[in-house]
């Protein structure tokens, strides 16, 4: 999958913030963060402060202390706020309970953009630019279901989610893939609910390596046979293969993830994971400092992409191990195109 990204919204998009920049160069902007470890949300503070630098607009920078960090992050938007910043950034931990902060944000005047993770409703942001989670999740699943083969009817899933408050990042990677698996989802705005034998459970992880680790070790605790490993992301990629490690399993396992950074992907090159599904955060972040710019300069509220809800800013899968029917690049275009 290339990424989809059309070059003509792109150029309209930054020939609009390109000229008004100069006449607004007291513009503030605030990136809100999940963390500020996860390499995705680093090079996603990166992408956010080379376009602000290069437009001329004072960017703040907020972070979670962890993941599910709700309690911070409303914090940071009243801070943004009270200093009269004109657009937020937000990749939020809990996409509910961060709404009414939010809804104050935007009766103050403020462009509200939510990044990678959609809001709960997704139109309490002005806009959402993001990767296709479902997608993301769909092509991992279909992967994994292509390289089983026949055995897939016998797969034992393990599920390594996101976090108990299940942000909308978390259930559309998970239900992707489940559907790009082949299993029957039940209610496509939560995870958890399907009845499908296969599924040995669902644990969280935080998104972090640690949380991975341990809840591998929850799930193999009640199925030892597990055999096919979804993660929501590379850092619980890697926490569960070590979990696999530990019990000499590392070799009969598939683990699929999202993510695409430059750790992860070396993961695939070693074989850790599978497959995984690459996304663009710098793009996310740089892009929306230029929406916040053409915004402060003459109301202009970014549209999403055709035929979408949000601004698609493109995935792509990769893979070691390509299967007939499922698009993929090599770990080598994987390679050039990651961060962290």
């Amino acid at each position: 999958m290339k990424k989809l990204l059309t070059g003509t919204a792109l150029a309209l998009l930054s020939t609009t913030s390109v000229a008004y920049a100069a006449a607004h160069a007291e513009t503030t902007a605030c990136l809100i963060t999940k963390t500020d470890t996860n390499p995705f949300f680093v090079k996603m503070r990166e992408g956010a402060t080379a376009k602000a630098e290069e437009l001329g607009i004072s960017l703040m920078t907020f972070a979670g202390k962890v993941d599910g960090d709700n309690e911070t992050q409303v914090a940071a938007v009243e801070t943004c706020i009270a200093d009269g910043a004109s657009g937020i950034l937000i990749t939020a931990s809990n996409t509910s309970a961060i709404v009414p902060v939010l809804e104050q944000a935007k009766e103050a005047g403020i462009l509200v953009i939510a990044l990678d993770t959609p809001l709960d409703p997704a139109d309490a942001a002005h806009a959402t630019f993001a990767t296709d989670n479902f997608l993301a999740g769909e092509l991992i699943g279909q992967w994994a279901a292509a390289t089983l083969g026949d055995e897939a009817a016998n797969a034992k899933i393990a599920m390594l989610d996101l976090d108990v408050s299940q942000p909308t990042v978390g259930v559309l990677r998970d239900q992707g893939f489940l559907q790009g698996f082949g299993i029957d989802i039940m209610d496509p705005n939560m995870w958890g609910d399907e009845t499908d034998p296969r599924i040995v459970g669902n644990d969280v992880t935080q998104g972090n390596e640690e949380g991975g680790r341990r809840a591998m070790e929850n799930l193999l605790a009640q199925d030892p046979e597990i055999n096919v490993v979804y993660t929501i992301n590379e850092p619980a990629a890697a926490g569960a293969y070590e979990a696999l490690r530990a019990i000499g399993r590392e070799n009969d396992v598939l683990i699929v993830s999202v993510d695409g950074g430059c750790p992860g992907v070396q993961n695939v090159a070693d074989g850790v994971i599978g497959a995984t599904a690459q996304q663009y955060p710098l793009d996310m972040a740089s892009l929306g400092i230029e929406a916040i710019a053409a915004f402060a300069a003459d109301g202009t509220v970014p549209t999403p992409t055709e035929g979408k809800d949000f601004f698609d800013t493109g995935v792509s899968l990769v893979t070691g191990a390509p299967v007939d029917g499922v698009d993929s690049i090599d770990v080598a275009e994987g390679t050039d195109r990651c961060w962290g």
